[in-house]
């Protein structure tokens, strides 16, 4: 009896132990992504509702930081450079921090992401752009704060900022037409040297046809403009040898190992010169 009294036990202390309990939170989390031309804008934050409460001059003070949410930071990527108010933005993350007045509010994208709501010291060299907006009166009522991309065009995009009966509408253009072209030229220019590397590696290591594999591994090279790591030339010699050509992976693999001491990579040092070794008896 006492032992399926201490089994009992020991089950429900093993069942409390893992027990999680789950409720809903006051804010919910909200992750939202929208392509605007050629650019990800990646929007996290949690959404808190008014409740019957009075929020822009009260529960949010005019005059002061914000926030802009509630818990974390609310945090905004950009995967490629926009521009704000003429202003340039660098592609990355940034935290969103606002000050809103009844006539004009500041939005700030801040460098540091990691705070749980505003940094413990405000940091102004951490500010990678500021700009300010008139905020607008909306004729129905947002009961729940809410950020969302809008007026999205091929070249930009509006992040709004709303909740009660305010919106803030903060403009940013972005580089389609640049990023196009860059992809454009960059498919039209051919194969990179790691596609050419790649597909050489392929042929090396499925037994393929290694005069192809050669060819390749040549272009890859030949793309580094005289900077060819240490990988493509072991790559190099090893196609070498296999196609019967010790004398010329011998050379190929001096370089590589010459590289590779450079780059202090012990790996690669041990397998050239084992390599070398082995082909000079043949």
């Amino acid at each position: 009896m006492r032992k399926i009294v201490i089994a009992a036990g020991l089950l429900l202390i093993t069942l409390t132990a893992n027990a999680q309990v789950k409720t809903s939170q006051a804010s919910p989390k909200s992750d939202i992504t929208q392509v605007v031309g050629l650019t990800d804008v990646h929007i996290e934050y949690s959404r808190p509702s008014a409740k019957g409460r009075a929020v822009f001059g009260d529960l949010v003070p005019f005059g002061k930081t914000w926030r802009t949410g509630a818990n974390g930071n609310t945090i905004i990527t950009f995967s490629e450079d926009v521009k704000i108010g003429g202003k340039d933005l660098p592609k990355g993350s940034y935290s969103l921090f606002t000050v809103p007045r009844a006539d004009s509010w500041d939005v700030i994208f801040y460098k540091d992401t990691n705070n749980w709501g505003l940094p413990a010291e405000w940091n102004e060299n951490k500010v990678a752009l500021r700009t300010s907006v008139k905020p607008e009166n909306l004729n129905r009522n947002v009961e729940t704060f809410t950020i969302a991309v809008n007026g999205i065009s091929n070249d930009s995009g509006s992040l709004e900022i709303s909740w009660e009966k305010t919106l803030v509408a903060v403009k940013f253009d972005v580089p389609t037409q640049k990023t196009a072209m860059a992809s454009i030229e960059s498919t039209l220019a051919g194969p990179k040297a790691d596609d050419y590397f790649a597909s050489a590696q392929y042929f090396y290591q499925s037994n393929g046809d290694m005069n192809k594999a050669l060819t390749w591994v040549n272009a890859a090279i030949e793309k580094t403009k005289g900077e060819a790591p240490f990988w493509y030339l072991r790559q190099k010699s090893l196609i070498q040898s296999k196609l019967g050509d010790k004398k010329g992976a011998i050379e190929t693999a001096k370089l590589s190992l010459a590289a590779a001491e450079k780059a202090n990579n012990a790996d690669y040092v041990k397998m050239n010169k084992d390599s070398i070794n082995e082909w000079s008896k043949k």
